[in-house]
């Protein structure tokens, strides 16, 4: 490992596990750049970019959906009093789209995952947009989006432009790093099992990406319900290919995958619950998994552990 490489992941391992703390923004220090971010991801990277630039605020923590989130009067107050708001874009935060089109006229404002080129962007056949908008789980995808972020950063405060500029490179080499591990780690997963069934589809872009079939009970957006007919149908597809494990998701209620386990149960296929995935949230603010990077590892790892075995 070079110097350069060195001190750029030393500076930025500094900073990662306290980067998305959702911080209120204080209008009183003119010096920062009063950041909100919708999602936790978002703000984990505009914090890890800003550094000591900004002060960033996350509207979501962990647990929320994002698809069913509508923005509360404090929320709006936060965004009215905001330098720049950062959002996913792509009809992520359905509910808050009013919102957020009406900041736009008064405040800098970045769909940050709409800079992806279109032609690597997934349909979404049962959404009420073109494309799916989970870019984050392909991990090449998401590097564009905090090009976004940081291209952001730099359009709102020019005078630091070689400061963002320099911790986005370090950073950068992390989520390099990261995709190498998620390549190698998932290995050990024969191709036979390579199938994630989770709540609902937020995991398509991983599954074109890391060449998995991916069955989800409910459509990308968690605004519709699964049906019983889906659980019946899903049920019998795992019976029939024998797959050993199904997973939860934090910010979906873990009901229905346990509905869709009885029924596999019933079909004489014992299948297991192979873990808790973080889909549209990360974990809690100060762990490992409250981070991009440690969300990312418990992902795979998670995965890894259950249908590698």
């Amino acid at each position: 490992m070079n110097f350069k490489r060195f001190i750029g992941i030393a500076l930025i391992a500094l900073v990662t596990l306290s980067a998305c703390t959702p911080k209120e923004v204080k209008n009183d220090d003119a010096s920062l750049i009063q950041v909100v971010a919708t999602i936790g991801m978002i703000a984990d990277a505009a914090q890890i970019i800003g550094g000591d630039k900004v002060a960033v605020t996350a509207l979501m923590g962990p647990g929320v959906d994002p698809h069913l989130y509508k923005a509360s009067a404090g929320d709006v107050s936060r965004l009215t009093r905001a330098d720049l708001i950062l959002f996913n874009g792509l009809h992520l935060e359905t509910k808050m789209g009013e919102v957020l089109e009406k900041m736009d006229a008064n405040t800098k404002t970045k769909a940050v995952s709409e800079t992806i080129d279109t032609e690597r962007l997934l349909a979404a056949e049962d959404y009420d947009t073109a494309y799916d908008p989970h870019v984050w789980f392909d991990v090449s995808l998401w590097r564009q989006s905090v090009v976004a972020i940081r291209d952001s950063l730099i359009d709102a405060d020019a005078d630091h432009a070689d400061y963002f500029s320099s911790r986005w490179e370090a950073y950068d080499v992390q989520l390099q790093d990261l995709q190498a591990y998620v390549i190698e780690r998932l290995s050990v997963v024969e191709k036979g099992q390579r199938v994630l069934v989770t709540a609902h589809d937020a995991f398509n872009y991983f599954g074109k990406a890391y060449e998995f079939q991916v069955r989800g009970l409910q459509g990308i957006s968690t605004v519709s319900e699964a049906g019983t007919k889906d659980v019946q149908n899903l049920a019998q597809y795992i019976a029939d290919n024998r797959i050993a494990a199904i997973f939860i998701e934090s910010s979906v209620p873990k009901r229905n995958v346990e509905a869709l386990q009885a029924a596999v149960k019933s079909r004489g296929f014992a299948v297991e619950i192979g873990g808790e995935l973080f889909s549209d949230a990360m974990g809690d603010p100060g762990t490992a998994e409250g981070t991009y990077l440690g969300m990312v590892r418990h992902n795979i790892d998670t995965i890894a552990n259950a249908l590698g075995k």
